[in-house]
């Protein structure tokens, strides 16, 4: 069709006898490209006007389709007009080089085939985590692995379909791949386990990304960041990537903080042993406090008890969970429940105890500072709280008189 339109045109330029060959095989390339962008213009505009006029509509699939398609769209209509002008230039000429047209044209339709279904499933991804466009998003850990598998499969097929367009025979590829495989498989066997190592978490969803996790077998704690399918991307607390590959996932303990239903208070409050008389009404109040906090799940276990007789203290155990798992919300409402404690604690005259030693002396016991003094004399130095030399008649009456009281 295209050699009987080129015939035409042609000899209808060269009636006129004005142009030699060569120029009239440069007008016609010129001519077929100044249309293919006039074309691709247009497309490209009508397409964009499309997008917008669907835009206002509630359907959100066809924007997802005109949006992954309008580029790719613009890009077919220059691969045919390049393939036209090639074409143009292999009927003045004929070189070698532009025998592989049909086979070009072939393997760019395959490549604008993949361009679009990679934008489909790109804006596909992005509408189902949105929670703009969607009621109830879906997660996005899930989606991603979908879509990294449906590039795959389409990467996959694309390639061996070109390779039939280039004239390599299917059958023979995937043969090769066979063998290949194997020997690929024992050189590229951590490759190969961070590959499977990814494909579990996908699968089984212990995390994902946003969630904050940490190993009690390893030193990793931080928030996920990205999951790929040789590496998970964690950031830690003090804002350093960690790139942890996926096989060792597989291996060890992983704990994810960011699933918690609620985060505990787990204190243990004492109380001095002269306040034992108060005890029962402090325990009782604490436990009313905290079933009326409006910040603490009463659905959850509550114990307000006395614990033990400690060694300076007498034992109250507070253990409660908060509604919140925010870690900062968290620690405001700790510290809330902490000072309210306190102060029913004060209310009833008590003390919080602390570390005391008391030393009880047998009776009979009398400790005489006239004897104290001399020894410490004997030593060279000035005894502490000793009375200094001329003190009065009555001064040394009274020390005698303590000491006698001692």
């Amino acid at each position: 069709m295209i050699g009987d339109f080129l015939a035409v045109v042609n000899g209808w330029i060269q009636q006129f006898g004005l142009l030699s060959e060569g120029w009239r095989a440069g007008v016609l390339i010129f001519l077929l490209v100044l249309g293919t962008a006039v074309v691709a213009f247009v497309v490209s505009r009508v397409v964009l006007f499309l997008e917008n006029k669907f835009g206002s509509t509630k359907n959100l699939w066809d924007d997802a389709i005109l949006h992954a398609s309008r580029k790719p769209l613009v890009a077919f209509v220059w691969l045919q007009g390049v393939y036209w002008a090639a074409e143009v230039a292999h009927h003045f000429s004929e070189a070698e080089v532009f025998k592989a047209n049909g086979t070009l044209l072939q393997v760019g339709f395959v490549w604008v085939l993949v361009w679009v279904l990679f934008g489909l499933v790109k804006q596909v991804e992005k509408i189902l985590t949105s929670p703009v466009k969607m009621r109830k998003p879906m997660d996005f850990t899930t989606v991603n692995a979908i879509s990294k598998l449906l590039r795959a499969v389409i990467v996959i097929t694309a390639v061996l379909t070109a390779l039939q367009t280039l004239g390599f025979s299917i059958s023979g590829v995937l043969a090769f791949g066979g063998v290949g495989g194997i020997a690929v498989g024992f050189a590229a066997k951590d490759l190969l386990a961070n590959f499977f190592g990814g494909f579990i978490i996908h699968l089984d969803r212990p995390f994902k990304v946003g969630d904050w996790i940490r190993s009690p077998d390893r030193n990793i704690e931080g928030t996920v960041e990205h999951i790929g399918w040789r590496l998970t991307t964690i950031r830690t607390f003090d804002k350093r990537p960690l790139y942890v590959p996926n096989a060792t996932f597989t291996t060890i303990a992983v704990e994810n903080p960011s699933r918690m239903t609620n985060r505990r208070i787990s204190e243990t409050i004492g109380i001095r042993y002269a306040d034992v008389h108060s005890m029962t009404k402090i325990v009782d109040e604490i436990r009313e406090m905290l079933k009326h906090h409006e910040e603490i799940d009463a659905n959850q276990t509550l114990i307000v008890n006395f614990l033990a007789f400690n060694a300076s203290s007498l034992d109250i155990m507070v253990y409660t969970f908060t509604k919140t798992t925010q870690w900062v919300r968290f620690h405001e409402i700790k510290e809330d429940v902490l000072l309210k404690i306190s102060d029913i604690i004060e209310s009833h005259g008590a003390e919080v105890a602390f570390p005391t030693r008391t030393l009880h002396l047998p009776n009979g016991v009398q400790v005489d500072g006239r004897d104290a003094a001399r020894n410490t004399a004997k030593d060279g130095s000035e005894p502490s709280g000793a009375e200094p030399e001329g003190a009065g008649s009555d001064g040394n009456s009274d020390n005698e008189q303590s000491g006698e009281k001692a």
